[in-house]
C-alpha cells in the first residue's frame, strides 16, 4: 500500500472522530504554545537586561574603596578614603586599555527652586562621565574641564528634576537652583533615559564638577568612586588589570597584601543577570515542556483506543493482503498527523500569546525562530515516539483473531 493511500486512510479515520482528535491535539497545542510563550518571555527579559546594561555602558568599570580592618573590625567601604586624586590622574595618564575616566563623588539632599523642592542626588563627575554612562545633553551645554578646575557652581540636570522644580514650564537653562544652601546655575538638561531594569530613575540626578561637590558640599579631598570605560568590551579584563596594578603601586601594597580597593565591571553584572535569566528561561521551558509530555501520553492513550476499536478492520485489511508494515505505517501516520497538526496550531497560539503578553502586560518578548522550529520538531518526535507502540501492537495482531474480535 502506497503512502498516499495510507495518508488518505489516516485523514479519513481522524475525520470520523473530529472531537476526539481535537481533544487529543489539545495537549500538544497547549504544550507547544506554552514552550514558545515561555521562551519568548525569557529571551525578551534577557534582551531587555542586555539593552539596559548596554545603555549604561557595557564596557564600564567601577572602582570603589575597599573595606579595611581596624582593631580586628572590618570598616564600611563607603567610609574609607583610599581613593585619591593621584589615582584618578594616573589612571588617565598610564593606561592603554581605558578610553575614558571620571572621578565621582555624590551627596543626597533637597534641590530647591522658588517654592518647589525635591529630594535628589548631586553627582560630582568629570565631563568624561557622559561618554562612560551614555548620557547626552538635550538642551544647553555640558560643563567643561575649566569648570572642574575652577570648581564652578554649575550643573546639568535630568528630566525628573525639571518636572519637580520647574512646574510652570519655564526653561531651566540659566536658572539658579539651590542644593544644601549652595547655589548652582543650570547650564544644561539631559536627554531622558527613564527607569532601568532595577527600577531606578535615571533622570533623577544633578551632575556637577566633582571639585565643586568635594569642596562646597562634602568638604573632602578623596574620591568616593572612579568610573572608567574600556576601549571595547573585550578589553575590559586588560583594563582592570592595568588599573589594579596602578592602584596597588600608589597605595604601596606588598605582594601579600589584600587590595584596599574594589574593581567591578558592568560585564560581570551582565554575565550574572544573563545567566540568571537563562536559568529561569530553561526552568520555564521545562515546566511548559511537561505539557508536551502529557500531550504525548494522550496521543498514546487515544491510539490504543483506536487500535482496540478497529481490531476487526485491521484483521480484514491483513486478510486481503495488507502487511504488518502497512498497518504500522497507517497508525503511525495517524499519530504523526495528530501531533503535527496540534504543533502547527500550537505555534500559532504560542506566537499570538507572546504578542498578547507584550501588548497587554507590556512585558518584553523576543521570539527566536529556533524556539518555534524546536517546539515543532519536539511535537513531531512526540507523535512518532508515543504512536509507535500502539501502531506496533496493531501490526502484530493475528489476522484471524482480529476478525473474530468482538
Amino acid at each position: 500500500m502506497n503512502t498516499v493511500n495510507l495518508l488518505k486512510i489516516a485523514v479519513r479515520a481522524l475525520a470520523n472522530n473530529k472531537l476526539r482528535g481535537f481533544l487529543t491535539m489539545l495537549g500538544i497545542i497547549i504544550g507547544v504554545a506554552s514552550v514558545i510563550t515561555m521562551l519568548a518571555i525569557g529571551q525578551g527579559s534577557k534582551k531587555s537586561i542586555q539593552a539596559e546594561i548596554s545603555e549604561m555602558g557595557s564596557n564600564m568599570i567601577m572602582i570603589h574603596p575597599g573595606g579595611d580592618m581596624v582593631g580586628g573590625v572590618r570598616q564600611d567601604a563607603s567610609s574609607m578614603e583610599t581613593l585619591k586624586l593621584k589615582d584618578y590622574e594616573d589612571i588617565i595618564n598610564e593606561t592603554r586599555y581605558v578610553a575614558a575616566v571620571s572621578a565621582s563623588v555624590n551627596s543626597s539632599g533637597q534641590a530647591i527652586y522658588g517654592s518647589n523642592n525635591a529630594p535628589t542626588t548631586v553627582y560630582g563627575i568629570s565631563p568624561d562621565y557622559m561618554e562612560i554612562r551614555r548620557y547626552k545633553v538635550e538642551e544647553g551645554d555640558m560643563f567643561t574641564e575649566k569648570d572642574v578646575t575652577t570648581a564652578a557652581k554649575v550643573c546639568v540636570i535630568g528630566k525628573t528634576i525639571v518636572d519637580n522644580l520647574f512646574t510652570n514650564g519655564e526653561n531651566p537653562i540659566g536658572k539658579i537652583i539651590r542644593f544644601q544652601k549652595i547655589p548652582f546655575r543650570v547650564i544644561g538638561v539631559l536627554e531622558s533615559k527613564g527607569y532601568n531594569t532595577m527600577g531606578m530613575d535615571q533622570d533623577d540626578l544633578i551632575l556637577a564638577p566633582y571639585t565643586t561637590v568635594q569642596k562646597r558640599l562634602l568638604a573632602i579631598t578623596h574620591l568616593q568612586e572612579v568610573i572608567c570605560s574600556a576601549l571595547q568590551e573585550q578589553y575590559t579584563e586588560q583594563a582592570m588589570d592595568e588599573i589594579s596594578e596602578i592602584l596597588r603601586r600608589n597605595h604601596k601594597l606588598k605582594p601579600e597584601d589584600d587590595d584596599d580597593f574594589t574593581i567591578r565591571s558592568q560585564q560581570e553584572l551582565s554575565n550574572m543577570l544573563t545567566n540568571t535569566t537563562d536559568m529561569l528561561t530553561v526552568l520555564l521551558a521545562a515546566v511548559a515542556g511537561i505539557s508536551l509530555l502529557v500531550g504525548g501520553i494522550g496521543i498514546m492513550n487515544i491510539m490504543y483506543v483506536s487500535v482496540t476499536e478497529r481490531t476487526r478492520e485491521i484483521g480484514l485489511r491483513m486478510s486481503i493482503g495488507a502487511k504488518g508494515i502497512d498497518i504500522l505505517a497507517q497508525f503511525l501516520i495517524e499519530s504523526i498527523l495528530i501531533s503535527v497538526t496540534g504543533g502547527l496550531i500550537g505555534v500559532l497560539f504560542g506566537v499570538g500569546s507572546a504578542l498578547l503578553v507584550n501588548q497587554v502586560a507590556h512585558f518584553p518578548i523576543y521570539i527566536q525562530p529556533w524556539s518555534v522550529v524546536l517546539s515543532f520538531a519536539v511535537c513531531t518526535v512526540t507523535g512518532v515516539f508515543f504512536g509507535w507502540y500502539p501502531a506496533k501492537k496493531a501490526a502484530d495482531l493475528d489476522p484471524i483473531e482480529a476478525i473474530r474480535y468482538e
